[in-house]
């Protein structure tokens, strides 16, 4: 018989199998246990929540009451959004667009002024006694229509400078606007350079003079000028814009609003079907609110797209015409002028460049002929009342005579009767220059500028008016609207409690 070494155990029993489990059976009979529902999306139950509403009168009219109340407000917001989109836009009709464009044609004028001044002071230091005047009388003449000229020029740089910086400070340094001013304000100190060497020389009595007067007035013409032009067409264009914006019509808003109207009615008609009732406060209440807003909304904007086309019409037109005719006279002088100090030594084909400038420009003018209907006979039609034709006559009669003393004056310089130009053109009053009615026809446009000027800010002050408080008015009677449609319709549910 063996045992076991001692200190030693028995190894343990391996451990008996485990039965195996079987799946309970249900008892006969029990019915199978239910499948878990699958989860359904929000809108689904809103969808079913709805429909199971619109099952009853009390859920019909909660689903009547949520659809007034949404068009409602959204009328309103739509109505105030469009009306302060468009007041906007008048408003910088008013106080940006139009100041800017004519800041930009006031930039042109000043430049083209500046050119013109400055060559009728290099012209002034020629000029002979005339019949009774000593010589030294002639020098004092000549010194003070200097001193005024060259006064008048570093006016007109002076005012360019300023309505550059205006210009500059409103495009903020963006766009095609950014950029013409950028150019002028870089060629302004040369330009005024080369005039001051011009007037140095001429003072010396050196011919040097006359060709620095002529490189200034090459700068001026080939690229200041038309960087000008360039600005005031650009913030024209930008004029024209915002007066499309301000004048649009509220098409969304308006239809919304029918739309409002139409459910409105339609909603106190099957109240009053359902109940006999021929009116209920609130809904009533909700139309008269909508309805105000709307016709406010129509009535307003009629009255401010009339306002506003009639400043359009009656001032912005007339003022562009104006200041071309302006530029023309201005640019018209200064060939003038230029034509004297050149004297025939730049030609084309054998014909004085700036004398052939100053007959275009007089040719875009016209006159108060049929023949040659140009910018005045334009301004002419335009201009809406006695006071904006006298001036623009008064332009026309000057400039009539302009071209008749012009005539004369180019007769005695082909004659060889240089002196006798230059008196005719920059000479004493008695000796009846061209000067003189260059003068009379810049402060007659000068004038009816102002006029016109006057007449836009008007009409444009009535058309901006006509859209004051609608933005605000629209929300709040929405608000109110949308409340009375709310009450109202609480008011019948209360019924079936």
């Amino acid at each position: 018989m063996t045992f076991p070494p001692n200190g030693s155990a028995m190894p343990p029993a391996p451990p008996a199998p485990a039965a195996p489990t079987l799946p309970a059976v249900p008892p006969q009979g029990a019915p199978p246990p239910a499948a878990v529902p699958e989860r359904r999306s929000a809108r689904a139950e809103l969808t079913d929540r709805l429909r199971s509403a619109s099952t009853t009168e009390p859920g019909r009219l909660r689903i009547i009451g949520a659809v007034i109340a949404v068009l409602v407000i959204a009328f309103g917001a739509v109505t105030a959004w469009q009306m302060a989109d468009r007041s906007s836009a008048a408003d910088d009709v008013l106080h940006r667009s139009q100041p800017l464009s004519a800041d930009a044609a006031a930039i042109y004028g000043s430049l083209a002024d500046a050119n013109t001044a400055a060559a009728s002071g290099f012209l002034a230091a020629g000029r002979q006694p005339a019949d009774g005047v000593t010589d030294q009388q002639q020098k004092q003449l000549n010194a003070e229509y200097q001193r005024v000229t060259n006064a008048r020029f570093q006016k007109d740089l002076d005012t360019a400078a300023e309505k550059l910086s205006t210009a500059a400070a409103s495009s903020r340094g963006k766009g095609k606007s950014a950029e013409y001013i950028a150019q002028l304000n870089r060629l302004l100190p040369e330009y005024a350079e080369r005039i001051e060497t011009a007037r140095t020389y001429n003072r010396q009595g050196l011919p040097l003079g006359g060709a620095y007067l002529r490189n200034a007035n090459d700068l001026m013409q080939k690229e200041m000028l038309p960087a000008a032009k360039l600005l005031y067409d650009a913030e024209k264009k930008q004029l024209d814009a915002d007066y499309s914006d301000a004048k649009s019509y509220p098409w969304p808003a308006i239809g919304l609003g029918v739309v409002v109207l139409v459910v409105l009615v339609r909603a106190q008609l099957r109240n009053y079907r359902r109940t006999n009732r021929v009116f209920n406060h609130g809904l009533v209440a909700a139309t008269a609110a909508s309805t105000v807003v709307l016709l406010w909304l129509a009535v307003g904007h009629t009255v401010a797209f009339s306002g506003l086309s009639s400043s359009y019409d009656e001032g912005v037109r007339s003022l562009n015409t104006l200041n071309d005719a302006r530029i023309s006279i201005l640019q018209a002088r200064g060939g003038e002028n230029l034509t004297l100090v050149a004297r025939g030594a730049v030609t084309v084909d054998g014909k004085d460049v700036y004398e052939i400038g100053f007959q275009e420009q007089m040719d875009a003018l016209g006159d108060d002929t049929a023949k040659r209907a140009g910018t005045l006979a334009a301004a002419l039609d335009t201009a809406e009342d006695a006071a904006g034709k006298k001036y623009v006559k008064d332009t026309m009669g000057a400039v009539k005579a302009w071209q008749e003393r012009h005539a004369e004056a180019r007769k005695a310089d082909r004659g060889g009767d240089y002196d006798g130009a230059l008196s005719r053109v920059v000479g004493e009053l008695k000796q009846k220059p061209t000067g003189e009615c260059f003068d009379v026809a810049d402060a007659a446009l000068a004038k009816a500028i102002d006029h016109e000027q006057k007449d836009f800010r008007s009409a444009a002050e009535d058309g901006r008016g006509a859209m004051t408080g609608l933005p605000v008015g629209a929300a709040v009677l929405a608000v109110l609207a949308a409340t009375g449609a709310v009450l109202g319709i609480g008011r019948r549910l209360s019924e079936y409690r």
